[in-house]
C-alpha cells in the first residue's frame, strides 16, 4: 500500500471510559442517551448498543454535573424534536450548552453561559415549559444558584439564553435542585433547594421575574442530596396537587404534598396558628395559595441516599396525547442498592417494590440512579466509575434483570499493549486496575457485528499501576505490570479467561496451538490488601476451599471466594471485579523506587523495565529474562527517571529516553543459552525538555522522540554505533507526549508515525524516504507531511498517555489499521484508520 494520491479516513471504534465520581454527573435524556462526565469530558452512551458514542472536549476542569434538555422527565414533551440539548458544568464553575442534532447525528457545542460560578458547579435542574421553552438552574459551593431561561430555535437560528435571577443562601451552600410549574397558576414557579444546613427552602417565582423565598421545610438532620418534583398532570376533575420527594444523608427519604389552599387573603393569622404549624407551612405564589405537608417518611436504605427520581411520565391513551405522573420513586443509595418505592394499592402506604444492587467488595455504593423515559429501564453509577442497568423483562410481573452497560477507568489511564495476535487491548490506570478490552463478535445488534467490551479485569490493585507490558512470543498470555511499589509483577491468563477470549474472537482452534498443554489454573482470587493475586487450580473441590480462619478472628476485609468461569456474553460489572482475575506468577524484586515504565522484546525472551529516580544509581534500567524471571542486566546510562523503553524490531537494541533530556541506545547481543550481553552505543543529548515519548520504525534503525519542548525528532543508527539526525518535524502546538510508528511499505520506506499531545489531539505523519544503497541503511531526503489530524470530537481532552499500532500479522500492506491510545481523561480509545486509494 502506498500513499500515491490517496486520503484517509479516521473512525472510532471504541471508546472506554468510567463515570466521574460525583453526585449528579448522570443524566438520562428523552433521545434515550446518557450523558456522564469522564475526566475533563462529557461522554455519551447508548444503553441500546452499551457503547460511548463520543466524548465532547470545551471543559477544562472536571465534569461535575450534566443534565439533558428535555430530561427523560420531559420525554412526553418531546415527540417530535428535531434537536436535543445538553448542560455540562463542571469544577471551575463553567457551564456549557450543546445541542444534539437526531438527524445527523452530529453535536455541536452551542454557548457557554456567561455569568461563571465562583466556585464548582454541584447541581444543574431544568424544566420544559414548552418545546422550545426551558428554564435551568445551577447551585455551586460559591453559595449562589443562578435562574437562566433559554429559548431553542425552532428551524434554524441559535439560542436565546436570558439571565433571571441570583439567590445567594449563604455559608452553607445548597447541593440539590428541582423547579416545577406552580398547578393552577400559570407561569408561576417553585424552585426547591437543600443542602448543608438540613432544611428544604421554597422559593416561588415568575416566569420573568425574581425569586422571593416562600418557606423551608424542616426534617431531615443530615444533609439533603437530593430532591425531585413530580410534574402536576392530573385529569380534569382532581384538585391539583404536586409531591416533591427528598432524600438525605440521614438515610431517610420524604415525600412533600404542595396543595392548593382554600382560604384566601382574609385568613393571615391561621399561617402562624397551631394549625398550620401540624399541617404545615403555607405559601402564596399570585392569586393562589399552596400547603406543604409531610405525606409520607421512606426509611429502608442503610447509607446515604445520594438521589431521588419521579418515574417519568407515561401515555395513558392510545394516541399518547394524555399523560399521567406513576406514583413510583427511585432511590439510589450509598448502601450498594437501588430501590423503588410505591404506594400499596389496598392502604396507600409507600413501600419498597423492587431494591437491586451490587455486590462488590468495594466499601462504597451508589451516586446516583435514573429511570428510562420508558420507565422500564433504571440506571445507576458507583464507586467504582461503573454503570449498572436493569431492565423489566417481565410481563405479568416484575422482573429486573441486569443489562450490558459500557464500562472503563476511573482515573488516568497510563499505559495500554495490544496482544500478541491483536485480539484483545490490554490498559492500567491510576485506578489501581487492569483491564481487557475485546471485540465481542457475536452480537447481532450491529451491522458488522463487531462490538468491543471490557471482557475481563485482571489485576486490582492497592497501588496506581504506571506501566504495562505483554510479553511476546510463544505459550500462554502472559504481562508485566508495574505500579506505585518497587516490584514488577508477572501475571498469566487463566483457563477462564481463555475460554472467554475464544468465545470473543470466535476461533478456537489458534489458541489451542498457542497454549500449553495443560493451563491448570482456572482463575485467581484476591487478597485482603489487594496486592497479590492467589491462583485457583481446575482440580480444586469447593469443600477444600477453606480460608484459614485464624480461630475465628475477622481479617481486615472478608474477601468472598471468586468462582471463575468461561463467560459466553460479555460481562457485568459484578462478574469483572471479582471472577476475571489473572493469578500472579512472580515478582521483579530490584528497583529502589516506584516502577515507572516497562517493554518487552518482540520475541518474548527479554522485559526492560525503569523507575523513578532522582539519581544516576536509581536510574538505571533492569533486563530480565522471561521464564527464568531472573535479572539479567542493569543499564547505566541515565541519570533521571526513564520515561520511555522500546526494543527495535529486529531485537538488537533497546532505546530508552529519560527526563534527563537524553536518550541511550544499548546494543543486546545473546551470547549464551542463559547469557545477554549488553553495552552503551550511545547517549546523546536530544531536547531542550524532557522527552516523554520513542518509537522505532519497525522497517529499519530510525526512531523518533518526542518531547515538552513540543518537538519531534527522527534520528537515524548508522552502522549501531553513530546516530545522526535525519529531521525535525515542525514544532507542534502543546507537547508530544506520545509515539508509535507503523511501517506501511517496506519496498518504498513508507510508514506512518502517530503523535499525541498534552492537549489530548492526535496527528498522523506520512514519512517515506529513499534508499541511497542497497547494501547499507543509509538514508537521504526523508520526507515528512502531515498526513491526517484526527477531529476534535474523536480525540483525548487532556494529556495522551501512550498510542499504540495494532500489529497487524495478516499484511504488511494493509489498506486499513487500528491505532489505540490512551490519556489522563481517563479514556481508552480505539481507532480505524483507512487509506483511500
Amino acid at each position: 500500500m502506498g500513499f500515491d494520491g490517496g486520503g484517509m479516513e479516521v473512525k472510532k471504534v471504541f471508546i472506554g471510559a468510567g463515570c466521574n465520581r460525583i453526585v449528579n454527573n448522570a443524566s438520562w435524556g428523552a433521545c434515550d442517551l446518557l450523558s456522564f462526565g469522564a475526566q475533563n469530558a462529557v461522554a455519551i452512551f447508548c444503553p441500546e448498543s452499551a457503547q460511548i458514542l463520543t466524548t465532547l472536549p470545551g471543559h477544562s476542569a472536571y465534569v461535575n454535573c450534566t443534565h439533558w434538555l428535555p430530561s427523560s422527565k420531559f420525554a412526553f414533551k418531546a415527540k417530535n424534536l428535531e434537536r436535543h440539548y445538553l448542560l455540562s458544568g463542571d469544577a471551575d464553575g463553567t457551564i456549557f450548552l450543546w445541542e444534539y442534532s437526531l438527524a445527523d447525528k452530529k453535536w455541536r457545542d452551542v454557548l457557554q453561559v456567561p455569568e461563571k460560578h465562583k466556585k464548582g458547579v454541584t447541581c444543574i435542574t431544568a424544566i420544559m415549559l414548552s418545546q422550545t421553552d426551558a428554564i435551568f438552574a445551577s447551585s455551586s459551593s460559591d453559595g449562589a444558584v443562578h435562574v437562566w431561561e433559554v429559548i431553542f430555535p425552532s428551524s434554524g437560528g441559535e439560542c436565546k439564553l436570558s439571565f433571571l435571577d441570583t439567590i445567594f443562601v449563604g455559608k452553607k451552600p445548597m447541593v440539590s435542585l428541582s423547579l416545577v410549574e406552580l398547578p393552577g397558576s400559570s407561569g408561576h414557579l417553585a424552585l426547591a433547594m437543600g443542602g448543608l444546613d438540613n432544611k428544604i427552602h421554597i422559593y416561588s417565582g415568575e416566569r420573568a421575574g425574581k425569586f422571593v423565598h416562600a418557606c423551608e421545610l424542616k426534617g431531615h438532620t443530615d444533609w439533603i442530596r437530593s430532591l425531585d418534583f413530580s410534574l402536576s398532570l392530573y385529569a380534569s376533575g382532581e384538585t391539583p396537587s404536586l409531591y416533591l420527594v427528598s432524600s438525605s444523608q440521614d438515610k431517610g427519604i420524604r415525600i412533600w404534598k404542595m396543595a392548593l389552599h382554600e382560604s384566601l387573603g382574609n385568613n393571615r393569622k391561621e399561617e402562624n396558628s397551631l394549625a398550620s404549624y401540624i399541617k404545615g407551612p403555607i405559601f402564596s405564589a399570585g392569586s393562589f395559595s399552596y400547603q406543604i405537608s409531610l405525606e409520607s417518611l421512606l426509611v429502608g436504605h442503610e447509607d446515604w441516599v445520594y438521589s431521588v427520581e419521579w418515574q417519568p411520565p407515561q401515555s395513558s391513551s392510545v394516541d399518547g396525547i394524555e399523560c399521567y405522573q406513576p406514583q413510583s420513586i427511585l432511590s439510589a443509595s450509598m448502601d450498594k442498592t437501588m430501590m423503588i418505592w410505591q404506594p400499596e394499592k389496598t392502604t396507600g402506604i409507600w413501600m419498597n417494590m423492587v431494591t437491586v444492587g451490587e455486590l462488590s467488595h468495594c466499601a462504597l455504593g451508589f451516586y446516583g440512579g435514573h429511570w428510562s423515559p420508558s420507565g422500564n429501564s433504571i440506571l445507576a453509577h458507583g464507586y467504582g466509575g461503573s454503570f449498572h442497568l436493569w431492565k423489566n423483562v417481565g410481563t405479568d410481573f416484575d422482573h429486573w434483570k441486569p443489562q450490558k452497560v459500557p464500562s472503563g477507568h476511573f482515573a488516568s489511564v497510563s499505559d495500554i499493549s495490544w496482544a500478541r495476535e491483536g485480539e484483545y487491548l490490554l490498559s492500567v490506570s491510576h485506578d489501581q486496575t487492569s483491564r481487557v478490552f475485546s471485540a465481542w463478535h457475536d452480537e447481532s445488534s450491529l451491522e458488522d457485528g463487531e462490538a468491543w467490551h471490557e471482557i475481563a479485569r485482571p489485576q486490582v490493585h492497592g497501588h496506581d499501576i504506571n506501566c504495562v507490558a505483554i510479553i511476546r512470543g510463544k505459550g500462554n498470555h502472559r504481562f508485566v505490570s508495574g505500579a506505585d511499589e518497587k516490584v514488577a509483577r508477572v501475571f498469566e491468563a487463566p483457563l477462564s479467561f481463555l475460554k472467554t477470549l475464544s468465545h470473543a474472537t470466535r476461533q478456537t482452534s489458534r489458541f489451542a496451538n498457542d497454549l500449553p498443554v495443560n493451563v491448570q489454573i482456572l482463575g485467581a482470587n484476591m487478597s485482603a490488601l489487594g496486592l497479590s493475586q492467589k491462583p485457583i487450580y481446575v482440580q480444586a473441590s469447593p469443600e477444600s476451599k477453606e480460608r484459614n480462619n485464624n480461630e475465628g478472628i475477622d481479617t481486615l476485609e472478608t474477601i468472598p471466594e471468586a468462582m471463575p468461569v468461561e463467560l459466553t456474553e460479555p460481562p457485568i460489572e459484578e462478574q469483572l471485579a471479582w471472577h476475571t482475575l489473572w493469578p500472579e506468577s512472580h515478582k521483579l524484586y530490584g528497583h529502589g523506587n516506584e516502577l515507572f515504565s516497562v517493554c518487552s522484546d518482540h520475541e518474548g525472551k527479554l522485559v526492560a523495565s525503569s523507575c523513578k529516580a532522582q539519581s544516576a544509581s536509581v536510574a538505571e534500567i533492569w533486563l530480565w529474562e522471561v521464564g527464568s524471571w531472573k535479572a539479567v542486566g542493569r543499564l547505566h546510562s541515565h541519570s533521571l527517571t526513564v520515561t520511555q523503553l522500546e526494543f527495535s524490531h529486529d531485537n538488537s537494541f533497546l532505546l530508552s529516553v529519560s527526563r534527563d533530556r537524553h536518550f541511550s541506545i544499548f546494543a543486546i547481543k545473546q551470547t549464551g543459552a542463559d547469557e545477554i550481553s549488553h553495552q552503551l552505543v550511545i547517549r546523546q543529548d536530544a531536547h531542550k525538555r524532557i522527552i516523554w515519548a520513542c518509537s522505532w520504525n519497525p522497517f529499519g534503525h530510525e526512531f523518533a522522540t518526542g518531547s515538552r519542548d513540543k518537538t519531534v525528532k527522527i534520528w537515524e543508527l548508522e552502522k549501531g554505533s553513530s546516530v545522526k539526525l535525519l529531521m525535525t518535524l515542525p514544532m507542534f502546538k502543546s507537547s508530544v507526549t506520545a509515539l508509535s510508528w507503523l511501517g506501511v511499505d517496506r519496498q518504498k520506506n513508507h510508514s506512518l508515525l502517530a503523535v499525541g499531545m498534552e492537549s489530548g489531539l492526535i496527528e498522523l505523519w506520512r514519512l517515506s524516504s529513499t534508499k541511497t544503497d542497497n547494501s547499507s541503511s543509509s538514508i537521504s531526503a526523508p520526507n515528512a507531511a502531515l498526513f491526517v489530524r484526527f477531529d476534535p470530537f474523536m480525540c483525548h481532552v487532556s494529556t495522551v498517555h501512550r498510542l499504540r499500532w495494532k500489529n497487524s500479522t495478516k499484511s504488511e500492506d494493509s489498506t486499513s489499521m487500528q491505532l489505540a491510545s490512551c490519556g489522563d481523561d481517563h479514556c481508552v480509545r480505539i481507532f480505524q484508520v483507512d487509506v483511500l486509494n
